[in-house]
């Protein structure tokens, strides 16, 4: 991994998502050391999945980068959240929206799949009316192998957001983000597609 290259991938992406979308670089499997690579090659935006990552990378990094969370947020980690992040991508608890001060936006688990975090569709309702902190919705398909399997699951996801008011999608990743965007993304969560060689688990989801 060179500046050089992630320039070029990051570059790309936000190239073909467009000036509406938000490129953010996962970087759960980016260490510590390696983070002054983005840096230089431009990378503005960057998700992180657990609280103590993020809160080792901000300590060295700070103002370098504008910070998310795109992790499952345990209610004990929203001090370090609140103080660091613009943004959350993965709420979905009452004892974590109770905390939470800073805008988030709502994970919903589409499939029903219990290896998933997310609240069921049901559920937003009585979420968005209580919180809002509130900005979005968001959401990781079923993993498969042709990124068009993702185009239902991005489809409601847009249609849910529409029918509750709510602006912001986080959807997609290095497998399917052109997708995605098609359907609507004003968020796209990358990891692989920038940092070729690492592992491709950029959801956000764990």
């Amino acid at each position: 991994m060179t500046p050089e290259s992630v320039r070029a991938a990051y570059e790309h992406v936000k190239l073909v998502a467009g000036g509406g979308v938000t490129v953010v670089a996962a970087t759960k499997y980016v260490p510590l050391e390696e983070m002054a690579v983005l840096a230089e090659a431009g990378v503005e935006v960057v998700g992180e999945n657990r609280a103590q990552d993020l809160e080792r990378k901000h300590a060295v990094y700070g103002d370098a980068f504008r910070w998310h969370f795109i992790g499952h947020l345990q209610s004990n980690k929203t001090k370090v959240v609140n103080r660091i992040c613009e943004l959350v991508h993965s709420l979905d608890s009452d004892s974590a929206a109770q905390r939470l001060s800073v805008p988030a936006l709502l994970e919903v688990n589409l499939s029903g799949e219990d290896s998933k975090s997310g609240v069921r569709i049901g559920e937003i309702e009585a979420f968005v009316g209580r919180y809002p902190t509130i900005r979005g919705l968001m959401t990781m398909p079923p993993f498969a192998d042709d990124p068009e399997a993702s185009r239902p699951w991005f489809r409601q996801l847009r249609e849910l957001a529409g029918v509750h008011g709510l602006s912001e999608l986080s959807m997609g990743t290095s497998q399917d983000w052109r997708v995605a965007v098609e359907e609507g993304a004003t968020l796209v969560r990358v990891g692989s597609t920038l940092f070729q060689g690492t592992p491709s688990e950029e959801d956000g989801d764990g």
